[in-house]
């Protein structure tokens, strides 16, 4: 039986070894302590803006990221609810305990996985191919692929104010060999950095200042699979800082690592610490601040929204400077991680690198941020090396099926100078990349390559069964004495003629819901395809703009290119684009027209050349 090393129990970890246990390969995952698997070191929530997609979608291809996440949640919320569906994106306060106990559980029940506490510490290579995996205490493991998903952990050293200790997120273990070992294999190391706010004791907190954020009820959950009702447990809360936090904040920035140069690395433009935010955003008087409860079994209240590497006494005036707290008494400081990471452009699309045959990379090693994206990086990383060691065809998500293909084609195509972190305007096709329809668009995916299990495809086949029912009854008419009640009732003109089901539905206070409640069609319909089959008609028009648009790109994605090719032989090229081209080996046309530094007359003249060598 083929062998494969996951390196790191993080989220990308997680979906990495058990998308290669789930596909029949015997899968080892080495971790610096088995009380940092599926560890939410930062934020105990799951989803947000775009990273509600990727959960989705790593749901929807097999993961587990969803299903833990609907299982452990104690707070959801539908983001967005104002706007289009397109941006509309869910939000768990995940608890942070059982997130961590239930993820623990699954790997240690699945089949063709074994966990072993142990620091990695050298990738054994021959012939430029993976052979094994040495261990910091001496073991040694043989493996025909590696998964090198060790997030914040490589190299890395906590900094609080003056204060500075080597280790990794919440006082762990940092690893402290491997670094070496992939420099030695050719990957360029870059240095990173990312940051938490601190943790607050709930019983020092005047709740009264403040506004209450509740959760929202009956809405989709993150896993296709789950079938029970969602339930809201804890509130969470909105505050702001004041002219004297910003005043606090200034008059200390000489002290502060961020702005001294003590801290080397680059740090997040779209999750910045709150005295990056004062410095960027001069004008501004106050900022949000959240307080999100950590877990069921704790008093300890996350600060969303102050992260800081500044020391603990300037802390302390920072966060009793805010409205609500006062009085707070912090339990965990806050403070900034800096960690080793490599050039993300060093891989295929399959997150497979260039330079060695069988070894992947997935997650914040890649230069990503977040959970989400890390798991959804774990989770291809895993399916294929999975799909290599079975000798079969890769899976490549491209840009127009999926935020997965989104995040993986930036990330290899064009690289990152900061941590990356997913977002909806990435998306040229958001409107069809939305989080009701993940399922609909990649499940089969997950079928074909074995990893659905019984109950995904009977809820899949079951899920498209009744899209089709819904869409066979669009043109079933009524007359206008009919739909009269329903018209008025929604606010709708009172018709003057009849309609088919499709006309009424794209009324604009209209749903399908609406009409299998008043008309009594769409009889054993689920609300949830009925909620889908208005999306799609409501949005019809831009939809369909978007499918032109996405098969246009598909006929450069199906110009496939040789990433054995020499750009140097082509006559026409710049110098520029020959040195991205033969640096990326982009995969198709595609690809390399999204390279920085080749333009447009680059590929014509790179069309050229393929046509006149057919």
């Amino acid at each position: 039986m083929k062998k494969a090393i996951v390196i790191g129990s993080g989220h990308a970890g997680c979906e990495a070894c058990l998308a290669l246990a789930r596909l029949g390969i015997q899968t080892t995952l080495l971790t610096l302590n088995l009380d940092s698997i599926a560890h939410l070191a930062c934020n105990p929530s799951i989803g947000g803006t775009a990273k509600g997609h990727l959960v989705c979608e790593i749901d929807a291809l097999g993961g587990e990221m969803g299903k833990n996440t609907d299982a452990t949640l104690i707070q959801i919320r539908m983001l967005n609810r104002s706007k289009g569906p397109a941006v509309q994106s869910l939000r768990a306060q995940a608890d942070k305990r059982d997130y961590h106990e239930h993820m623990k559980l699954v790997l240690e029940n699945q089949k063709n996985l074994d966990i072993k506490q142990a620091e990695a510490s050298e990738i054994v290579v021959k012939d430029n191919k993976v052979v094994g995996v040495k261990t910091a205490q001496g073991e040694y493991f043989e493996c025909d692929a590696v998964v090198v998903c060790t997030g914040v952990y490589l190299n890395s050293r906590i900094i609080v104010g003056d204060w500075i200790k080597n280790c990794g997120p919440n006082g762990f273990s940092n690893a402290t060999y491997l670094t070496s070992s992939l420099a030695n294999l050719g990957l360029t190391i870059r240095r990173f950095k990312t940051g938490t706010p601190a943790r607050v004791h709930r019983d020092s907190i005047d709740f009264s200042k403040t506004e209450i954020q509740y959760g929202d009820e009956d809405i989709q959950t993150f896993s296709f699979t789950t079938t029970k009702k969602l339930k809201n447990k804890v509130c969470c809360y909105l505050t702001y800082t004041t002219s004297e936090t910003k005043q606090i904040i200034l008059d200390n920035l000489d002290d502060c690592p961020m702005i001294s140069g003590e801290i080397k690395g680059i740090g997040p433009r779209y999750c910045p610490s709150i005295e990056s935010k004062i410095v960027r955003f001069a004008d501004k008087e106050r900022h949000q601040v959240f307080l999100e409860p950590e877990t069921l079994n704790s008093k300890e209240v996350y600060v969303q929204g102050m992260s800081t590497s500044m020391g603990t006494k300037v802390q302390k005036q920072m966060y009793h400077s805010i409205i609500g707290l006062e009085n707070c008494k912090i339990m965990r400081d806050a403070y900034a991680i800096e960690y080793d990471c490599i050039d993300s452009t060093q891989l295929y699309p399959t997150l497979e690198t260039k330079l060695i045959s069988g070894l992947y990379c997935a997650g914040q090693i890649n230069g990503s941020s977040g959970y989400e994206e890390a798991g959804a990086q774990g989770l291809i990383a895993g399916i294929n090396a999975g799909l290599k060691l079975k000798g079969e065809k890769p899976l490549i998500l491209n840009r127009s099926e999926s935020y997965i293909g989104v995040l993986i084609d930036d990330l290899v195509t064009k690289g990152t100078n900061e941590p990356y972190r997913m977002m909806t305007s990435r998306a040229e096709y958001r409107l069809n990349l939305r989080q009701d329809n993940a399922d609909i668009r990649l499940t089969q995916k997950a079928i074909d390559i074995g990893l659905a299990d019984s109950k995904r495809k009977r809820l899949y086949n079951k899920k498209m069964k009744q899209i089709a029912q819904a869409k066979s009854e669009l043109d079933k008419g009524f007359s206008p004495a009919k739909i009269k009640s329903l018209f008025l009732e929604k606010g709708e003109n009172e018709p003057k003629s009849g309609m088919n089901l499709k006309q009424i539905i794209k009324r604009n206070n209209i749903t399908a819901y609406d009409c299998q409640q008043e008309l009594g069609c769409f009889v054993g319909i689920d609300k949830k395809v009925l909620d889908y089959i208005t999306t799609e008609i409501k949005y019809e028009g831009y939809i369909e703009k978007e499918q032109m648009l996405r098969k246009q790109m598909q006929e450069k994605e199906d110009i496939a290119l040789s990433t054995d090719f020499d750009y140097n032989k082509i006559k026409g090229l710049r110098l520029e684009a020959i040195q991205k081209l033969n640096e990326i080996k982009p995969l198709n046309i595609a690809q390399a027209s999204r390279i920085s530094g080749v333009n447009p007359a680059d590929i014509a003249v790179l069309l050229v050349y393929l046509k006149s060598k057919k």
